[in-house]
């Protein structure tokens, strides 16, 4: 369904640290620049990438927006405490399992230094 993935920054040194540092928690590799200056983050099929708006106007985040990660509670947790390590902003509840709809859900939000809304996703057995 989806092809990629796309958020806006107002640093790219700054986001570079930290979508590295929360990839590589869940064995994502570093990111590469491509010729705009874009980096560029590909994992498990998908192509996340982090850009200065091309209309030159400031970087926000999009409210009521949020973009998921799938992985293991374990990756979930280190990926968490990185990236409060790295400028990125706990936020929800602390990181753990939900019930929603029948289903138990391990979850962990961030914002990102630019204040995207962040989650850690593992689906857990019924």
């Amino acid at each position: 369904m989806y092809s990629h993935m796309m958020v806006g920054s107002n640093d790219i040194a700054r986001s570079k640290k930290f979508y590295d540092a929360t990839f590589a928690a869940f064995g994502g590799k570093p990111a590469f620049e491509d010729a705009k200056g874009r980096l560029v983050y590909a994992h498990n099929g998908g192509t996340f990438i982090v850009t200065a708006p091309i209309n030159g106007e400031p970087a926000t985040h999009g409210n009521g927006c949020t973009i998921g990660f799938a992985m293991t509670p374990e990756q979930a947790d280190a990926w968490h405490k990185v990236g409060v390590e790295t400028d990125g902003t706990a936020i929800e509840d602390a990181p753990g399992v939900r019930e929603g709809g029948g289903t138990k859900y391990y979850l962990a939000y961030l914002r990102d230094p630019d204040g995207n809304k962040l989650c850690a996703l593992h689906r857990m057995p019924a």
